[in-house]
């Protein structure tokens, strides 16, 4: 599978969320709110997720190997740092 699109929207307030990212595979699947955060250790993203019922937060979708959460996070972080003070961003280089 290849990401093939990521699309970056910084967010302007103040604290740890930092962006949202909406991520396309193989130019047929689309993942949308996944988040950019600013952690104690530097910034790392979080898949989207929503809230049970008994108040935990559970990840609606979500890579199910760490080689491929690894390849999502580095090209992430990579298309966020890039891009400098814009507030949106798109990288369309498909990875190898």
């Amino acid at each position: 599978m290849q990401i093939t699109d990521i699309r970056i929207r910084k967010v302007s307030s103040e604290g740890k969320l930092k962006a949202y990212v909406t991520v396309t595979f193989d130019n047929c699947f689309v993942v949308h709110n996944v988040k950019v955060i600013e952690g104690k250790t530097g910034v790392f993203i979080a898949m989207p997720s929503r809230k049970t019922k008994t108040g935990d937060y559970k990840d609606v979708a979500h890579p199910i190997n760490s080689d491929f959460r690894s390849e999502l996070q580095q090209r992430i972080l990579s298309a966020y740092e890039t891009m400098g003070d814009d507030t949106e961003t798109t990288d369309v280089e498909p990875d190898d």
